[in-house]
């Protein structure tokens, strides 16, 4: 983008505008779709980049906590129009379903839906999609056994001491084994991309971001504020969240159903309708929000939740050549990778299998979702409303 043409600027602004949020309307599938349709309109469609530059964008995002796939968008938006297009680009393709599931919500609390078939039916779409996320990402993340053991500890600790600081602490060991097991990785290769983004703006991102991610616990306590505890719990989700969004259920699950915010059954219910949306898995805090507070809350937490994914990927543009350059950076992430495998199966036992597999029908169920979207390769939105059919057919039996 030409500064000194400021008609220019408006357009780019514009058409990134309407570019994101056309994909926001449309892209079902989850983070790896996602990164799919974007090459297909940025990259080929459009030529906004070329191939190297948006495969080193994606593994930019790969490394970063955050959701991947929102975490390319706004990079592409702030590579072809600055920060401003990032925020744009942010905006189009998240918006759709974060309306979408505050709607929903908003339904769900105006209704006496409690014991509903087709509610217990988006639970147990819960335990298809995540298990096959878990099969899935174990592919690639554990492919030989100093990763499987990692994910082995992570599985153990979050499922004997269950608190978010465990999380927390899982990943941190896993990043220092990664160090030692993997210093000697061979799989890094030389590559320096430009990234138009000055370190000036790089380091004021990075300091808010280190900076909210330490005050807002001080201001939470010293206020007692439940917007600021809030704001507090999405933000600090979001910024720990490494391998996509599925790794997000554990975080927001310890930090809401515990204290009594939500209920269990509503937050799974939730997570199910958030499959049957575009765009990605993080607008799921939309939903959350909504049913704490009302649709500013669901505002609020959407803000908090992303927030991190932002200043991170704007932040780290002009420092990824030397990050990923470095093998000892690189086999953290490694180790981080792997860790996130076991927290998913802790996730996948507790809340979600315990809360939605009450009865052999109800695993019956879930082996079908599953294969559906495993095997049969079916569109999310389609296992969700087969979900909740076979939810409510489940009550009549």
């Amino acid at each position: 983008m030409n500064p000194a043409n400021p008609a220019r600027g408006l357009k780019s602004l514009l058409e990134i505008l309407i570019v994101s949020t056309r994909l926001g309307f449309t892209s079902f599938g989850g983070p790896t779709a996602h990164l799919g349709y974007f090459h297909e309109e940025y990259v080929r469609r459009r030529k906004w980049m070329d191939e190297k530059t948006y495969a080193d964008l994606v593994a930019l995002s790969q490394f970063l906590p955050g959701p991947a796939s929102s975490q390319v968008g706004i990079g592409i938006g702030v590579m072809r129009a600055g920060v401003a297009g990032g925020i744009i680009s942010f905006i189009g393709f998240t918006l759709p379903s974060v309306i979408a599931l505050i709607l929903f919500a908003l339904l769900l609390t105006d209704f006496d839906v409690g014991n509903a078939g087709w509610l217990h039916g988006l639970k147990i779409v819960a335990v298809a999609i995540v298990a096959q996320a878990i099969v899935g990402m174990a592919k690639n993340l554990t492919p030989d056994l100093k990763r499987k053991a990692i994910a082995l500890f992570a599985l153990l600790a979050t499922l004997l001491w269950q608190s978010a600081f465990t999380q927390v602490s899982v990943i941190l060991a896993a990043a220092i084994l990664g160090l030692f097991l993997f210093n000697k990785n061979n799989e890094v290769k030389e590559t320096r991309t430009h990234f138009p983004v000055t370190k000036r703006i790089s380091v004021i991102c990075l300091s808010l971001f280190v900076g909210l991610l330490f005050l807002l616990p001080v201001i939470r306590e010293v206020t007692g504020s439940s917007w600021v505890a809030m704001f507090d719990s999405f933000y600090r989700s979001g910024s720990l969240v490494f391998g996509g969004g599925h790794v997000v259920l554990p975080l927001l699950e310890q930090e809401l159903v515990p204290t009594g915010w939500i209920s269990e059954e509503a937050f799974l219910a939730g997570y199910g309708a958030t499959q049957a949306v575009p765009g990605p898995l993080f607008t799921f805090a939309a939903y959350l929000g909504t049913v704490m507070k009302g649709w500013q809350g669901g505002m609020v937490a959407t803000l908090a939740v992303f927030l991190p994914a932002f200043l991170l990927i704007v932040g780290a543009l002009p420092f990824w050549d030397r990050l990923r350059n470095n093998p000892k950076i690189s086999g953290a992430i490694l180790g981080v990778n792997a860790a996130v495998i076991g927290i998913l199966i802790s996730a996948f036992y507790f809340p979600i299998w315990t809360s939605s597999i009450l009865a052999p029908a109800d695993f019956a169920l879930a082996a079908v979702l599953f294969s559906m979207l495993a095997y049969w390769k079916l569109p999310p939105w389609i296992v969700v409303v087969a979900g909740a059919a076979g939810g409510s057919l489940l009550t009549i039996m």
